[in-house]
Parts: C-alpha cells; structure tokens; sequence
C-alpha cells in the first residue's frame, strides 16, 4: 500500500498539499495542524514553560503526592481557592498564593496572606531586619539590636541588671498568635541555629538537624545560611519571587515541590 505524501482529507480522501485551508476536491476544511505542520507534544508536561505543583507533605485531608498541572495563566492557591484548594489548613488564607507565568518563568505572589511563603534557600540567601525564616518547625524573624536607652534614674542610681554585651543583631522565635519567644542576641556575628551545641536549640524537634542553620552578618549585610540540613531553611519572599525546577515552597502546612520542563 503506497503511503500518503500529503494530508488526506477526512470527507472526499483526497490528498491536500500543506499549506492550503481547503480541501481542492470537496472544499472541506483542512486543520490548523495540518496547515503549518505544526508537530504536537506528547504531553502537556513537555510544554517548555509549563510546570506543575507537587503536594511532597500534606495534612490528612490532602495527603501526599497530590499533583496540580500549572496551565493556565494564574493558579490561585489558598484555603477557598477553586484551583489549588487547601480547605481543611487554617494557616492558609482565603486567597493565599498566586502561581502565574511572566513570559517563559513561573512566578509565585503572596495574595496578601496572614502567614506568608516560604521557599527553601540554596545554600545560603541575603535576610533582611524583620524577615521571618522557617527551621524544622520552628519560626523565627530577625531583628535590629534595640537601642541602648540605659542610664541613671533622676538621682543618678542606676539599675541592678545583668552586664551587656555587643550585639550585631537578635534571632527571635515567633511562637502561635505572633507572640515572642526565644530571643537569642548575636555573640559577635552570628547565631545558630539547631538540636544540640547551638546558640538556639530544640532538642525536641525531629524536623531539626543537630547544627541546622545561621544567621551570619558580613560587614553591613546579614546572610542566611542552611548548615546541609536534612530538612532545609525556609525564607518568606516579600511581595512576588520567580521559581526555578526543584523549589520547594511552605503554603500553610503544605510542602509543594516545584517541577518546571523548559
């Protein structure tokens, strides 16, 4: 049987040569497809720019493994979002994420949430006075040493207190309802973070590694710095931040892997 040479058309079986819209013989139409020779992908995962969501740890309603194809422009996560619903995690707002393409690059925005993003650092990322970073199941905000406001009451006694010392900066554990806790004053520059022998320790929490994370100061800059933990250090992006193959972000409860074919 001699093989077509052409597109056939699917009325009459006639041969149309490509680039023509109309079947010669019978006028019928032919397909975009088959106009321009345009050759389709397999799947829509192959698509360069086209990425998908991965549910890597979910609570009970959710699970794991869960799977969210990003084809659309904008993909709205949060607690009562219709396309990457969460609805039993109250730590999600309403409207808490937005997962949208600029160009080829897929672009994560905060909605204006409560609770923020978090997305895992790669070795080390620049922190900034008043950003929140996550380690283990511990949340943590960095703060500016306070102002040195001591000194004599009106008749030239000073109060019994603890002596001072140097302090580039302060580490402070943000506990449920935004309340302070830990709060750990940077000895020379840097503090550490971890389960055991650390400036900061949880030897409680499973999710830490022994030395896990630091928070170091170079020069006038502060750095966060992930210690190869098993876990990872989590920082909250500020308004929007491009994603990259193999991000992992924290919406809430959820840790979402990222996977982008490009």
């Amino acid at each position: 049987m001699e093989q077509a040479r052409n597109y056939v058309c699917t009325e009459c079986a006639s041969a149309v040569p490509s680039g023509h819209k109309f079947c010669g013989a019978c006028g019928a139409g032919v397909p975009r497809e088959a106009q321009t020779l345009e050759t389709k992908f397999f799947g829509a995962l192959q698509m360069p720019g086209k990425a998908r969501l991965i549910v890597v740890r979910g609570d009970e309603a959710m699970g794991e493994g869960l799977s969210y194809l990003l084809q659309a422009t904008e993909h709205i996560a949060g607690r009562e979002a219709d396309q990457i619903p969460f609805p039993s995690d109250t730590w999600l707002s309403p409207r808490h994420a937005n997962f949208l393409y600029r160009g080829e690059k897929l672009v994560v925005r905060d909605e204006g949430s409560l609770n923020g993003i978090y997305i895992r650092i790669r070795g080390a990322a620049p922190i900034k006075v008043g950003d929140h970073f996550l380690c283990g199941q511990q949340l943590f905000r960095v703060d500016a040493t306070p102002r040195d406001t001591s000194g004599p009451e009106a008749d030239q006694t000073y109060f019994y207190s603890s002596p001072k010392r140097p302090s580039a900066f302060r580490v402070t554990q943000v506990l449920e309802g935004g309340m302070d806790g830990i709060v750990c004053c940077a000895h020379e520059h840097t503090v550490q973070i971890g389960r055991e022998e650390c400036d900061i320790n949880f030897p409680d929490d499973i999710y830490l590694s022994p030395r896990h994370a630091r928070v170091e100061m170079s020069g006038e800059s502060l750095e966060l710095i992930d210690e190869n933990s098993q876990n990872g250090t989590y920082v909250r992006i500020r308004g929007e931040r491009e994603l990259s193959h193999g991000d992992y972000l924290f919406l809430g409860r959820n840790l979402l892997r990222v996977e982008v074919t490009a």
